[in-house]
């Protein structure tokens, strides 16, 4: 079987996300840079309490770096001055992107390794962002990092909505280098590329265990609708027919869960759950899910 970066070793992330039954991870996003001292400190405390709170629940949460093209700040500062050496972090994911320099990399993962994260998502990143990047492209950088720190679980990133048997064959690639596989967001409403996407690495042998993006849309408005449509592809008609059926935010993503797990792909992450309300709004979407 292909697709494990170093077949053979053991890691508990990734025998976790290996392991049979459905699982549902947290993604959480730093604030943005720029934002005044106050705002920036309110949004900390928030993931604080939201990190505490999902590791009492053992859930895996997914912390991003610049995503959807706004800079943000860094997330190991804040895990390395908020929780420091602590079980929480045994079930943190921080993402690094390409868009820095390689010896900032470097030191990014010495210093995740060090305060006991489970692992570490290496991705591209926004291609349209300032900065160049390091390496071409987020299995260039693996690679690298891999050699730097061999016991750290790195994880990779596929996308079955642009051609899902071709990003199933990079992932099955021996060059892919990655424990783990996280997916951009995919939606019940476009179910057909995520089976063509699972039965290709079926076919293939592959073992990486992948984790599938849902994302939690809070209203139908069509600006913000066409606006998330620059980063992900975004049902519009289908959603916004979704709220004016009378379902709610928590319903639509429960049914895009309960619609993934129907074909086989039984592990998610969720987007965009409110930083202050983020646990309340977890067990109510899985609440949907019983």
């Amino acid at each position: 079987m292909q697709g494990l970066r170093r077949a053979g070793v053991a890691y508990d992330l990734v025998a976790r996300l290996q392991a049979p039954g459905p699982l549902v991870a947290v993604e959480l996003r730093p604030p943005r840079l720029g934002l005044d001292a106050e705002r920036s400190i309110d949004v900390w405390i928030d993931m604080h309490h939201a990190v505490q709170r999902l590791a009492r629940d053992d859930t895996i949460v997914l912390l991003t770096d610049d995503a959807a093209g706004s800079a943000e700040e860094e997330s190991l500062a804040h895990l390395s001055a908020n929780l420091g050496r602590s079980a929480e972090l045994r079930n943190v994911l921080p993402f690094l992107t390409c868009n820095h320099p390689l010896d900032y990399c470097r030191l990014f993962v010495r210093r995740a390794a060090e305060l006991g994260v489970a692992g570490v998502t290496v991705v591209g990143g926004d291609p349209s962002a300032e900065m160049e990047r390091c390496v071409p492209h987020g299995k260039d950088l693996r690679q690298v990092l891999g050699l730097e720190q061999p016991r750290l679980p790195l994880g990779g990133w596929a996308n079955p909505n642009r051609d899902p048997v071709g990003q199933a064959r990079l992932v099955a690639a021996r060059d892919f280098s990655a424990d783990y596989v996280f997916t951009q967001i995919v939606s019940h409403h476009s179910l057909g590329p995520v089976e063509r996407f699972l039965s290709e690495l079926r076919r293939l042998g592959v073992a990486t265990p992948v984790v599938f993006g849902v994302f939690l849309y809070r209203s139908p408005n069509p600006r913000t609708l066409s606006y998330l449509g620059r980063y992900f592809p975004v049902p519009v008609r289908e959603i916004a027919a979704d709220f004016e059926a009378g379902m709610s935010a928590h319903e639509i993503c429960a049914e895009s869960i309960r619609r993934l797990r129907d074909v086989g792909a039984d592990k998610v992450y969720i987007c965009n759950l409110p930083t202050n309300k983020v646990n309340a709004t977890l067990q109510n979407v899985k609440q949907r899910l019983l």
